[in-house]
């Protein structure tokens, strides 16, 4: 029977007048079917796991403590240090705590669930009522927690099957051994039977104590644990599990509007509402006790870190039987386990590796962990090796030091082969250069002149390795068609002049080119300036001859609108 069907019978039943008493006989009826189903008891039926009864052990500890074996029950869990408590209603109307449980795994790191698939195990306030008992659940016995609640959906949190289950194996679930969730489960059970409509689930990050919040006083969720801290007073002051209700985005306990007409609602602001007497008084002095220890946290005191890196935890005693299979745990452990900081299963049956109970325990942990790590992906799977950059070409090596700034041709700085077609080359500047396509052409430097071949020996082979290194001659077809707009004729041969250098009116001024670093001294007037082969000089103005006996200045043509156009033969491509 679904608990639709079952809440719509109460409500009818409560409309003709019926009282508490035949309501909850009915509702321990129902919620006997719907966990028993029909072949009840301790047999070999699949619902038997469900149905099993608690332990003597267990009665007994229930008894001693002034507590009935159908009495309501509240569950507390704390992440961080991987307990679930179990608290029941004694004789006089207090809850005391029953139980104390180890968590065998949970998943995520320190704060809430936020969207489908984090692997974030829920924090907050959740309701269990009997449809969320899951007797026939894949990890042996289950409750849903009910995530996302009204406070998730107000902020669009999302998220389902959030679970408290057994097999010790988490992907945002607590789970528990398979004998301790059958006695969880069965505590609930017996507290449906009872009459209990719902029982409350409290999932803390951790003990709320204003010690642990002063621990976690960098974590961008403390603002967020403050409020659950809230709730975690009213139950410890008030020794019974707090009204839960949302409005303005946030938690509210044991809030009642002041005007009857109005509700409180987890998307809308809060309306104005009280608190019962005396308690308002006694959370806000846990609160600002909190908050001044906050507030005075030195830089001595330690902080917690902010993300783990472990995926969830594990409570130390079974870290302690994964180290040592011969000790005793609360529950069998299935064959694998994987433990909290490692990215591989470990053998229950055998020690585990040192270095992975190292990891479980230890407060963080780094991509450089010394831990056994998965086969590396191969260089064709998505996301794989980069693409490979070339070794330095030969002109490195034999042109020495200026070979360093010198880059090869595309045909000589070929990328080895290539990985996956989503691989990214390196940014420039970074170790190797950037890969560069078989069929790429040198970017041009704009307004160089090209330096004439037949002596260019000592410093201008070495400037021209500086500049781009050497690239053989490209055929005339290929520099026709890399040019997109027409091309000056060729040069005419220049006869030598005599040494008395031209007129310096006639002297044909020329633009400064953009590329050279540094402007050279002009000449003197009359003057020759002859340019020795091997002598180091400044940057070289354009048009400049190759030989110290021709011009310094060349007047060659130009076509119309072909100005600042790179030739072919330029410092680029120099020979």
């Amino acid at each position: 029977m679904k608990v639709a069907g079952f809440s719509s019978l109460l409500r009818s039943t409560g409309n003709r007048g019926l009282g508490a008493r035949w309501r909850s006989v009915l509702l321990a009826g129902c919620t006997a079917l719907v966990l028993a189903g029909c072949n009840g008891g301790d047999g070999s039926s699949p619902m038997s796991k469900a149905s099993k009864s608690l332990s003597p052990q267990t009665l007994a500890l229930i008894d001693q403590k002034g507590m009935t074996k159908s009495s309501p029950i509240v569950v507390r869990i704390f992440k961080e240090e991987a307990e679930l408590e179990v608290w029941k209603e004694t004789g006089g109307g207090e809850y005391a705590l029953l139980k104390t449980y180890p968590i065998c795994r949970w998943s995520g790191e320190l704060g809430p669930k936020v969207r489908e698939g984090d692997r974030q195990a829920p924090e907050g306030f959740y309701t269990i009522t009997p449809g969320q008992m899951n007797p026939n659940s894949s990890y042996y016995l289950a409750f849903d927690l009910g995530y996302p609640n009204a406070y998730d959906r107000a902020l669009g949190r999302s998220g389902s099957n959030l679970m408290v289950h057994g097999d010790c194996s988490s992907r945002g679930c607590y789970a528990m051994t398979d004998e301790q969730v059958q006695e969880i489960f069965a505590l609930g059970r017996e507290s449906f039977f009872g009459g209990q409509r719902s029982f409350q689930v409290q999932a803390y990050p951790f003990r709320m104590t204003s010690d642990n919040l002063v621990r976690h006083r960098n974590n961008p969720n403390l603002a967020f644990w403050k409020m659950l801290k809230e709730g975690s007073d009213v139950f410890e002051i008030t020794k019974a599990p707090p009204k839960v209700d949302y409005c303005g985005k946030r938690y509210v306990f044991n809030a009642t509007p002041t005007d009857p007409g109005q509700k409180l609602q987890a998307s809308v602001p809060c309306p104005d509402y009280t608190l019962p007497e005396g308690l308002a008084e006694a959370v806000a002095a846990r609160q600002k006790d909190a908050n001044a220890k906050i507030a005075s946290a030195g830089a001595l005191q330690p902080v917690a870190p902010v993300k783990t890196g472990k995926d969830g935890g594990m409570h130390k005693v079974f870290l302690a039987k994964l180290e040592n299979p011969e000790l005793s745990a609360p529950g069998s452990l299935p064959p694998v386990v994987k433990p909290p900081g490692v990215d591989y299963g470990v053998s229950t049956t055998e020690p585990a590796p040192a270095e992975s109970i190292a990891l479980a325990n230890a407060d963080t942990v780094t991509e450089s962990a010394a831990v056994p790590l998965p086969i590396p992906r191969p260089d064709d799977a998505p996301g794989g090796a980069r693409t490979a950059v070339a070794a330095a070409p030969a002109s490195v090596a034999s042109n020495g030091f200026f070979g360093l700034f010198g880059g090869s041709s595309a045909s000589e700085a070929k990328p080895a082969v290539a990985g996956p077609t989503d691989a990214k080359p390196e940014a420039a500047g970074t170790a190797g250069a950037p890969p560069v396509a078989a069929d790429a052409k040198p970017a041009p430097l704009p307004q160089v002149a090209a330096l004439d071949a037949g002596s260019n020996g000592g410093f201008l082979d070495s400037l021209k390795n500086w500049f781009g290194g050497s690239t053989p001659p490209a055929p005339a077809a290929e520099a026709e068609a890399a040019a997109d707009v027409p091309m000056p004729p060729a040069r005419p041969p220049v006869p030598r002049q005599a040494t008395t250098p031209p007129a310096p009116q006639a002297v044909r001024p020329q633009p400064a080119p953009s590329t050279v670093a540094a402007t050279p001294a002009k000449p003197a007037p009359g003057a020759s300036a002859p340019v020795a082969p091997g002598t180091a000089t400044p940057a070289l103005r354009p048009a400049v001859a190759s030989s110290g006996s021709e011009t310094l200045y060349g007047t060659p043509p130009t076509l119309p609108g072909a100005t600042g156009i790179l030739a072919p033969g330029s410092f680029s491509s120099v020979q």
